[in-house]
């Protein structure tokens, strides 16, 4: 399963732009990594662990903004088109380091 985070934070005042840095901080602390600007990815072990940690990052979301997620499959993941750019050869990309128990 990959959960993905997409956000659209205000930047207007001091206070928004420390909730986007604290929000940003969040994801890459949880072991998200960033596909493009504003739209984060992680893989998860099983639907019941993505949720749980969507449910956890909805907890900690800024009050201002948005923030949506997208559960999907490793099979839809794998469907993405790239129609512009290249994809990026990053094993932490991928699910060859996953190992379920």
């Amino acid at each position: 399963m990959r959960l993905i985070v997409m956000f659209d934070l205000p930047v207007l005042t001091a206070t928004n732009r420390r909730d986007y840095r604290q929000f940003r901080k969040l994801l890459l602390s949880e072991g998200f990594l960033m596909l493009q600007e504003s739209v984060y990815m992680r893989v998860a072990v099983s639907k019941q662990s993505a949720e749980f940690l969507e449910a956890r990052l909805a907890s900690m979301a800024p009050p201002e903004g948005i923030v949506q997620s997208l559960i999907v499959t490793e099979k839809q993941y794998a469907s993405m088109k790239f129609l512009t750019g290249e994809t990026i050869k990053d094993v932490r990309n991928t699910d060859d380091r996953l190992v379920v128990i």
